[in-house]
């Protein structure tokens, strides 16, 4: 386990199998749902997913909140390139992996969320 993941990790067992701290992963859901509500438009969200088992979530998540998603490969100046088709500028983005989403949360570091 990686130090950043040490405090939701509760205990390991035996057999190497770490077990999860289910109330600090609730209290980290409580906080993401409270950003997610503080934000008065819900098209000013934007929830990405390269990954196929991320894609359905955010679908679904999009689906009922009326917020903007991006399933599949983010293409790179959506955030920036005003000429864009799909040119957005959401307020709060919302990423399934970190790492294959790396490109839309780099993007956003140029704009300034």
């Amino acid at each position: 386990v990686l130090k950043p993941m040490d405090t939701y990790v509760h205990a390991r067992r035996k057999d190497g199998i770490h077990v999860m701290d289910l109330h600090m992963t609730w209290q980290k859901l409580i906080l993401a749902a409270r950003i997610i509500v503080a934000i008065e438009n819900p098209m000013d969200v934007c929830a990405i997913s390269a990954r196929p088992y991320g894609q359905r979530a955010i679908l679904k998540f999009s689906q009922y909140t009326g917020s903007q998603y991006i399933a599949g490969r983010f293409t790179p100046g959506t955030f920036t390139n005003q000429i864009q088709q799909k040119f957005m500028q959401p307020r709060l983005l919302i990423v399934t992996d970190p790492r294959t989403d790396h490109q839309a949360i780099t993007e956003r570091c140029f704009v300034k969320v």
